[in-house]
C-alpha cells in the first residue's frame, strides 16, 4: 500500500491552478468557520450573510492578487521550503491588510455595514495556519511515505553557523539525499548542549564518539566554514582512527539555493587538508598582457600546459595555439575548447618540439606573440634510463622553440622549469638546468645587442597536486586496490601546490618579467609524504591498507632545493614570487657546448652524454645512480639512503663558473612517485 501511495505521489503534481483554487477555498472556509464560531447559526441571518459575503469576496479578490504577485501556487507542495512559507505570510498579510483598509473605509461611509477587528484578525490567523500547515503536512506525509521505503543514514553536521544550518535544512528537506541529521558538532561553548533543529549539539571531545556509536553515525558532513578548523584539529586523526567518513560541500557563495543535488556533497580530499595559504593573483594585470594576443602553449595536453590553456582562454586572447605530441590528450583538449570556449580561435598541432622544421612551419602559420613552453619529459626514473631522449626533447626542444621565438619576434617566452634543476641529482633535473642556462644566456645576449628582444622568463617550482603521474592520484589508486601504499622513505618531505595555483603564478610571473629572470615560487609548508599517505588512507576509510617503504630511487633526494647555494632571491610585488639571482653564462660558449651535447645524444651512449652534462652543469652529482661513477667528487650514501657531499670538497671548474656543493636543504619535488608538473 505504501509503495502504491509513494508511486502515486511521485508521479502526480497538482497544477498551479488547482493549488490556487485550494488556497481560495481555504480563505472562504476560514471566513465561514470564524463566523460560525463567533455567531453560531444566527450569524448566517440575512444581514449577516450579506456582510460576510462582501467581506469574503473582498478577501478573495485582494489575496488572489497577492497570490499572483508572490506566486504562492507555483511550487510543488511536497517540496515546499521555508521561502515558500514566507511567500504565504507576505501575501496574506498584504491581502488582509488592504482588505481591512477598504472595508473599514466603506464602514465609515455606511454605518450599517459593520466589521469586527477581532473576527477579522481571527480569520487572518486561521487562514494563515491552514495554508502553512497544509503545505507542511503534505511535505511531512510525503517524506514519511518515501523515507519509510528506504533506510535513512544518520549523519552529524560539523558547524552550527550559517553553513551547517543550511546543510542540515537541505538534507532534511530533500528526498535526493538519503541522510537524517542526528546531531550537530560545535566548537562554540554557548552552543554545546543546546537543541538545534530538533537535535542536540555536541562538543568535539572524546564523548562525541560514544554518542555517534550509539546513534549509528559513521559520516560527518563538515560545513565549508569549518574545513580549516578540522584540518588543524586533533579531531581529524580521531575521525580517521574510527573510520568516520568526512564529507563537505562547495563554498557558501556557490550554494545560494542550498544543497539541491547529492553530487554537491563530496568527500574531503587530501588537497583540502594540506597546510597552504590560498594564492591571490592580480588577474586584471595578467589580462592586460594576454588579451588580444596570439598565445602558443607547448605541452598543451599535459597537466600544467592544459591548465595554462584554460586560464589563458578566460582572458580573451586573439588565438590560442596548442602544440603537443600526445595525440589523444590533445584531442581531449580540442573537444574541451569547443565546449567551453568555442568563441576563442584555437589552433591544434600534433608536433614534437624537437622537430625543427615542423616547429618552424607552425611559427610561420601562427606568428605567436606570447609563448608558454611547458613541453618536457618529467619522470626522473624514466629519464635516468633514457638520457638521449631527455636531451633531445628537453634541451633541443627548448632551444628550437626559443630560437624560433627570436626569429619570429615573439614578445614574451615563459619556460616552465623545476626545483630539480637546483643542484641536480638526476638526468631530468640537469636537462632542465641546461635549459635554464640557455634561456638566460640568450636573454642577456639579446639585451646587450640592443633593439627589440624577446623577454625570456623562467619559472621554477616543484610538486603539483593532481598532475599526471603525481603521488596523490597514485596513492588513491593504490588505496582503491587495497594497498599497499608505497613510499620511498619514511623521512622524505615535499611541498605542494595545486595545478590552478601553479599556473596562476606562472601567468603572474610572465606578466611581471622583463627578460632573463628565473622566478621561484613560495610553496608553503612542507609535508612528510608518509603523513600524507596516512591521511589519505584515513580519508578513504580503508584502515587496513598498509604503507610499504621501497627505498629512494635513482636520482631522488630526501629534500629538494629551489635555489643553488650561490644563488639568492629578491622579492617582487607578489609575496609568493621571488626572483632568483643566479650565475650568468656567456651565450656563445653555452650555445657551442649545448650543440655538442645534442650531437652527442644521437650516439646514444648514456655515459658519454651524462659526462658532457656534468661538464656543463658542474653541480650535477648523481645520487643512487650508475652515473655517480662520473663524478670527480665522490659522494657517500648514508644509512637512510640520502647522499651528502663532503664538506671539504673543492669547487670543480669547467667552462662555466665555479660551483659549490652543499648539503640539500628542505625544498620541493615529487614524492614517493613522480609528482612533476608539466
Amino acid at each position: 500500500m505504501r509503495k502504491l501511495i509513494k508511486e502515486y505521489l511521485s508521479n502526480r503534481v497538482l497544477s498551479r491552478f488547482s493549488i490556487l483554487i485550494l488556497d481560495v477555498i481555504m480563505i472562504v472556509f476560514s471566513c465561514l468557520l470564524t463566523y460560525f464560531l463567533r455567531y453560531g447559526f444566527d450569524g448566517f441571518s440575512t444581514n449577516g450573510r450579506m456582510e460576510g459575503f462582501w467581506i469574503t469576496l473582498v478577501l478573495v479578490v485582494f489575496n488572489m492578487i497577492f497570490f499572483m504577485v508572490f506566486r504562492t501556487f507555483s511550487g510543488i507542495l511536497r517540496f515546499s521550503a521555508f521561502t515558500d512559507l514566507l511567500k504565504i505570510v507576505y501575501s496574506l498579510t498584504l491581502g488582509y491588510g488592504l482588505s481591512y483598509i477598504l472595508l473599514k473605509t466603506f464602514s465609515f461611509r455606511h454605518p450599517s455595514f459593520g466589521i469586527s477587528e477581532t473576527l477579522f484578525f481571527s480569520t487572518y490567523v486561521l487562514n494563515l495556519m491552514l495554508m502553512v500547515f497544509s503545505r507542511i503536512c503534505i511535505k511531512e506525509f510525503y517524506e514519511y511515505v518515501t523515507h519509510q521505503s528506504k533506510a535513512l543514514q544518520n549523519v552529524f553536521v560539523y558547524g552550527t553557523k550559517e553553513g551547517g544550518i543550511s546543510i542540515a535544512r537541505s538534507l532534511n528537506g530533500n528526498p535526493e539525499f538519503n541522510y537524517r541529521v542526528a546531531g550537530f558538532i560545535s566548537d562554540e561553548v554557548p552552543m554545546i548542549g543546546k537543541t538545534l533543529m530538533g537535535v542536540n549539539v555536541y562538543a568535539n571531545d572524546d564523548r562525541l564518539f560514544d554518542v555517534m556509536e550509539k546513534k549509528g553515525v559513521d559520516t560527518v558532513i563538515v560545513s565549508p566554514q569549518k574545513i580549516e578548523e578540522v584540518m588543524n584539529s586533533p579531531l581529524l586523526d580521531r575521525f580517521f582512527e574510527r573510520n568516520i567518513a568526512l564529507l563537505t560541500t562547495p563554498p557558501l557563495s556557490d550554494l545560494t539555493g542550498g544543497l539541491t543535488r547529492k553530487s554537491q556533497l563530496r568527500e574531503i580530499e587530501i588537497e583540502d587538508l594540506l597546510p597552504r595559504e590560498p594564492i591571490r593573483i592580480n588577474m586584471q594585470h595578467i589580462a592586460s598582457h594576454i588579451e588580444g594576443k596570439r598565445v602558443m602553449v607547448t605541452g598543451a595536453a599535459g597537466s600544467i600546459g592544459s591548465e595554462i590553456v584554460r586560464q589563458v582562454a578566460v582572458f580573451n586572447p586573439y588565438t590560442i595555439v596548442l602544440v603537443d605530441q600526445a595525440e589523444t590528450p590533445l584531442n581531449d583538449m580540442r573537444l574541451e575548447m569547443k565546449e567551453k570556449w568555442c568563441e576563442v580561435d584555437t589552433q591544434i598541432f600534433v608536433a614534437d618540439v624537437a622537430n625543427g622544421s615542423r616547429m618552424k612551419r607552425i611559427f610561420e602559420e601562427t606568428r605567436p606573440q606570447y609563448i608558454f613552453h611547458a613541453a618536457a619529459y618529467k619522470h626522473v626514473p624514466m629519464m635516468e634510463e633514457n638520457v638521449s631522449e631527455s636531451i633531445q626533447t628537453n634541451v633541443l626542444g627548448t632551444k628550437i622553440v626559443a630560437d624560433l621565438a627570436v626569429e619570429y619576434g615573439v614578445e614574451k617566452f615563459v619556460m616552465i622549469s623545476t626545483d630539480k634543476a637546483v643542484n641536480p641529482s638526476n638526468v631530468m633535473g640537469c636537462s632542465k638546468r641546461i635549459c635554464e642556462i640557455y634561456i638566460q644566456s640568450l636573454a642577456k645576449y639579446l639585451q646587450r645587442q640592443g633593439g627589440h628582444s624577446v623577454q625570456f622568463i623562467t619559472t621554477r617550482f616543484g610538486n603539483v597536486l593532481g598532475s599526471n603521474g603525481s603521488v596523490i592520484p597514485l596513492f588513491k589508486e593504490q588505496i582503491r586496490n587495497g594497498g599497499p601504499v608505497t613510499v620511498t622513505h619514511p623521512e622524505i618531505i615535499r611541498y605542494f601546490m595545486t595545478i590552478s595555483e601553479a599556473c596562476q603564478l606562472v601567468l603572474e610571473a610572465g606578466s611581471m618579467g622583463k627578460g632573463g629572470e628565473i622566478y621561484v615560487f613560495d610553496m608553503g609548508k612542507p609535508v612528510k609524504i608518509v603523513d600524507l599517505a596516512k591521511k589519505m588512507i584515513g580519508l578513504s576509510g580503508h584502515k587496513e591498507v598498509q604503507i610499504r617503504f621501497t627505498g629512494l630511487r635513482p636520482g631522488e633526494k630526501l629534500y629538494e632545493e629551489l635555489l643553488n647555494v650561490e644563488e639568492y632571491t629578491k622579492p617582487t610585488h607578489h609575496e609568493k614570487i621571488m626572483i632568483a639571482e643566479v650565475r650568468e653564462y656567456e651565450y656563445e660558449v653555452v650555445k657551442k657546448e649545448i650543440e655538442e651535447l645534442i650531437q652527442l645524444s644521437y650516439e646514444y651512449d648514456d655515459m658519454k652524454t651524462v659526462r658532457k652534462m656534468k661538464e656543463i652543469v658542474p653541480e650535477f652529482h648523481s645520487l643512487n645512480s650508475p652515473y655517480a661513477s662520473l663524478d670527480n667528487v665522490p659522494f657517500t650514501a648514508t644509512s637512510d639512503a640520502a647522499a651528502t657531499y663532503p664538506s671539504n670538497a673543492s669547487p670543480k671548474t669547467t667552462w662555466g663558473d665555479a660551483a659549490t656543493y652543499a648539503t640539500p636543504v628542505a625544498g620541493t619535488n615529487e614524492a614517493a612517485h613522480d609528482a612533476s608538473h608539466y
